[in-house]
């Protein structure tokens, strides 16, 4: 491939003898070859706790408790499934989801999954920038001053800048949200309660309840997730002598990016649910990092959601474009000029116009398009991973590394009940009537 969306990527090379070789002490060694192999599988889990992360982890804490804890150890099984699928799947065939669905299924039900893909990839978009729109106003910044200046260098960033070092700045304000772990032991929750919590399921059958379960879910497990690790593994050129390595890279990745969501629903649950706070806006957020931080916890809170937020507005537009190039043929890559890849570009800007644009219409509640962006990604899902099930059963393109009857059987579950809690929120009003 040319000049892909690798730049964008942090490859990490793996080289097993090497590390292990030097003279260093045994756990040294351990811990140095565990993180030369992480690589796309942890930046994918990782970005699950972008800007709408957060707002969605934060309302479900802080509105319903632990209620909702149990849908993350749920969700980061499927995780975990789901993108090992995805992985394997770029690994065996060296190409992206966009290709794949497009050979298989042909243009007409391509067509359907690429809409599905920008419909879920733009209303995420919408909300990084609410997620920008919202670090600045906890300081008193208008949202007419913040999104258009972030959405303007961001687009320079994109396709001027060198990315790698505006990548890393973002990354060290991404720690932030690190901070909600150290909150965990700070406040002392009860773990008795959690883990009743986690092994007794709770589920209400009204809106904002099952409106904030898929947007847990949606936020979590992307079809853009699936789009660009499938992707980053080809672009890798991971083979399958080398396939156990990426296993360990996707199954740690999950754990870890969900270890943090649990505790930012934790956080919230134990300091503003308790309170009878049920969070609506960034201000209300930031107040479950007081028992931490203190008076700084405004300044935490705003410093991790916007880095959240530049980093995701930087990944996800373009790893779109690329998904809509790949699987209609055109031609794509940074290397290109705007003559020899108009759709590329224009697709580009559009999004990032749109993005921003509908974030700055007055009066736009911005944690309510965050949720609602992370519910519409649920939604969408199981239309992604019926294709990509197909695919990765199919023996004539994954030959002898089809899926195993227990992966089928998660990926299976998790799509009806992404699809029944759908059914759920849409016949809501009618089965409480029937109940």
């Amino acid at each position: 491939m040319e000049k892909t969306i690798a730049p964008f990527r942090r490859k990490v090379r793996t080289n097993v003898k090497e590390t292990l070789k030097k003279k260093r002490p045994l756990w040294l060694s351990k811990l140095i070859f565990m993180f030369t192999i992480l690589g796309p599988g942890l930046i994918t889990a990782s970005a699950d706790n972008d800007a709408p992360g957060i707002a969605t982890y934060s309302v479900a804490g802080s509105t319903y408790g632990y209620k909702l804890i149990w849908i993350i150890l749920v969700i980061t099984i499927g995780e975990v499934v789901i993108q090992e699928m995805a992985a394997r799947m770029g690994a065996v065939t060296g190409k992206g989801t966009a290709d794949l669905i497009r050979e298989r299924f042909g243009v007409k039900i391509s067509t359907f999954a690429m809409i599905c893909l920008l419909i879920g990839n733009i209303a995420t978009t919408i909300a990084q920038f609410a997620g920008v729109a919202a670090a600045g106003e906890l300081f008193g910044i208008s949202r007419y001053i913040t999104v258009p200046i972030a959405a303007v260098v961001m687009t320079f960033i994109i396709l001027k800048a060198e990315y790698k070092y505006v990548e890393r700045v973002l990354l060290v304000l991404c720690l932030a949200s690190l901070s909600y772990v150290a909150a965990v032991f700070a406040i002392k929750p009860d773990w008795l309660e959690i883990g009743k919590a986690i092994i007794t399921p709770s589920f209400q059958l009204n809106g904002p309840f099952l409106v904030t379960m898929l947007a847990v879910i949606g936020t979590t497990i992307t079809p853009w997730g699936i789009y660009y690790l499938q992707a980053s593994i080809a672009d890798k050129g991971v083979d399958m002598k080398e396939y156990k390595y990426t296993r360990i890279d996707v199954g740690f990745g999950a754990a870890w990016g969900n270890i943090i969501s649990a505790f930012i629903l934790i956080v919230t649950a134990a300091t503003l649910y308790v309170a009878g706070i049920a969070v609506t806006d960034a201000k209300e957020a930031a107040q479950a990092l007081q028992p931490l931080a203190g008076n700084a916890s405004t300044i935490l809170f705003s410093i991790g959601l916007l880095g959240a937020s530049l980093l995701a507005v930087s990944v996800l537009p373009l790893s779109t474009t690329y998904a809509f190039c790949e699987a209609y043929g055109f031609e794509r890559g940074l290397n290109r000029k705007v003559k020899e890849a108009p759709v590329f570009y224009g697709l580009l800007i559009v999004i990032m116009v749109i993005g921003s644009l509908v974030v700055l219409i007055p009066g736009a509640p911005l944690f309510t398009m965050m949720i609602l962006s992370q519910t519409v990604n649920a939604i969408l899902l199981p239309i992604v991973l019926v294709l990509v099930l197909k695919i990765a059963n199919n023996k004539q393109v994954m030959g002898k590394y089809t899926n195993s009857k227990l992966t089928n059987i998660f990926a299976i579950l998790i799509t009806v009940m992404i699809v029944l809690v759908t059914i759920a929120l849409f016949f809501e009003p009618l089965l409480n009537k029937i109940v």
